[in-house]
This record gives structure tokens, sequence and C-alpha cells, in this order.
């Protein structure tokens, strides 16, 4: 269940408890699971109980899996302060997200939206462009994960009455709904609403329903396209324990190349938000003893793999620029598998 589904159709209570549950038998993904209990219990109102939770994965115990993204839970942890009056917090909280300077677009672009929620305006501008100085800088083309960094730097910018700049220009090109940026995020649009004319209130219509339509395209994104890897170290454990399986992976390095090959291949078809997500041999049992699978059954590991990503533990492909390979070579993406 997402925490977007309509309060009609969910008791976000309940689904925050069964999150809960969950993470408790699935530590590995204890905080993809808790941050979605957190949005379901801010849904429910239970705002204080979200703060404990995000509180939970940024007090791990020791031995505990290191969380992946800490300034998300920070940032998500501010937003959630300052809608139950914790301000002073949650401002100490976004400033320290805006010191560390995170890799991932998703911490900036919550702490700007927070700010700007209250009508930090400027506070908003100057978070969404830290952030853009931070993850657009070598002319590339902007990974999806970057988009809402650029839509919501151009919206802050259209309330403050700023003119265009290139970034504003990027964003322009990358939206592809029907009604333009410029027409999404004009100020004036709140007074068609208070307009007697059927023009009007016809045209806000359009542009909601286009509002609407990018957000359903986000929405059907919910997890990349992934490609399943094995550390090397687990393909071995796998192939010792599973010898039917060395057919689909002949040797550690071939196994890496197809992943490399298949993914540009999706990428050449048009195919969008492509990932890796590492995969692990006890957590491989554990699905297949769920499907009441042979883990030697070859036709396992694509719908290992979605479930994976399904739970949020998928890694981008392609690595932003300067960012670590994903095959956990520890060099630069550029100088490892990305290199022509």
């Amino acid at each position: 269940m997402r925490p977007d589904t309509p309060a009609e159709n969910v008791d976000h209570a309940a689904e925050a408890a069964r999150l809960e549950r969950t993470a408790g038998l699935y530590p590995e993904d204890a905080e993809a699971l808790l941050l979605r209990a957190a949005a379901h219990l801010e849904l429910s109102g239970a705002r204080p109980a979200a703060t404990t939770l995000y509180d939970r994965l940024l007090s791990s115990a020791p031995g505990s899996p290191e969380l992946e993204n800490p300034s998300l839970v920070r940032a998500l942890k501010a937003s959630n302060l300052w809608e139950y009056d914790h301000e002073a917090e949650a401002r100490a909280i976004i400033d320290g997200v805006r010191a560390a300077a995170p890799r991932d677009p998703a911490a900036w672009v919550i702490v700007a939206e927070a700010l700007e929620s209250h009508d930090e305006l400027e506070a908003a501008h100057e978070t969404l462009t830290e952030g853009a100085r931070l993850l657009l800088t070598d002319g590339a083309e902007p990974s999806y994960s970057t988009h809402p960094l650029l839509y919501g730097r151009h919206r802050v910018r259209r309330m403050l009455g700023l003119p265009h700049d290139a970034w504003d220009a990027l964003a322009d090109t990358l939206h592809t709904m029907p009604v333009s940026l410029d027409e999404l995020h004009d100020p004036k649009r709140v007074w068609s609403l208070g307009s007697d004319d059927p023009a009007d209130l016809e045209a806000e219509i359009s542009r909601l329903r286009a509002e609407l339509g990018a957000y359903r395209e986000a929405l059907s994104r919910p997890f990349p396209v992934a490609m399943l890897h094995w550390p090397a170290g687990e393909l071995t454990e796998l192939l010792e324990a599973y010898p039917a399986l060395a057919a689909e992976y002949p040797s550690y390095e071939e196994h890496l190349s197809t992943i490399e090959a298949a993914l540009r291949e999706l990428a050449s078809s048009g195919t969008p938000n492509l990932g890796v997500v590492p995969g692990t041999v006890p957590s491989y049992e554990a699905f297949a003893a769920s499907e009441s699978a042979s883990p030697a059954d070859p036709s396992l590991l694509p719908q290992y793999a979605t479930t994976l990503a399904a739970r949020g533990l998928a890694v981008a492909w392609p690595p932003q620029r300067g960012a670590a390979c994903w095959c956990g070579s520890g060099q630069a993406y550029g100088e490892c598998h990305g290199s022509d």
C-alpha cells in the first residue's frame, strides 16, 4: 500500500503498524519500510508518532545496518516537526541538512518545500539553488531524480517574481506536460478560482488536469526497472549452494558486463528509471521460501530483483558524474563500467 493512497481507501494507522512489523522481520529493509510507515502516520495525523520513527532510524542501535540516506530521514523529520509547531527544532535540522550537502536531490527538495510551505520563499530558493549547484554541475542530461529540484526552483522563482535563468530554461525543456511550467507556476492562478467567467474556470481545470497527469506519471515510477547484481562473495556463495544457476552466471566479470550491457540497451530503447539492485544469498533464500519455490530456479531471479527494487533498495543507473560505480569496485563510474 502506497502512502499516497486516498485516506478513504486505507487505514493509515493500521498500515503503519503493519510496516513496522515487517521492518522487524526484515531489518535489512528497515529504513525503507519505516519511512513508509512514518508517511502513513503523518497522513493519519499522528505526527509525534512519525517523529518517533524518524528518531528510531537516526539512533539505530550498535550493530544495526547504517542508514543509506540519513539526510533524507532528517529532512523528513524536520518537515514533520514544523507541521506540529516545533519550528525552532525543524529550522535547526534544515540548517544541518543544508550544511551536510547531501548528494540525494530528495533531501534538498523536502527541506525547501518545508520552507516554502511556511512562506520562507527566499530561503527555499537559496536551498534549491544550493542543491542545483551541487548536483547539476557537468552540463549532462539531469537524472530523473533531479527533476523535482529544478521544477521546485522554477516554482519558487515564479512566486518571487524573478526572471528566468538557465536552470529555469532547463526545467522548461524537461517538462513534457501540455501546460507549460510558467502556467502551472503562475502565482496569479489562484485568482481564477474566484472568477465568475466560465472560461477562466475551464482554463484552470485544464491546468489542474495537467498537474494531475504529471503527478500520476511520477507515481507510475515507484521503483526502477532493476537489474540484479550479485557482489563477488555473494555470487560465489550462490553458485556453491545452487550449481544449477552457473548457466546464468558463467563468471563474475561476465555477470557485471551483462548488467551494464542490458542497462545500456534498455536506455537506448527509451526505457526510463533504470537501476541496479544488490542481492544476498540469505535474502534470496528467504524470498524463494516465501514463494514456495526452489532457489535453484532461474525464473525466480527477476522476481527477486523486482521485489528488492520495490523495497527501495535499487541504486539509480547511470550514477551521477563522479559517483562510485554500481559494481562496488570503489572507482568512479566513469572510470569503471561507465567508460566507453
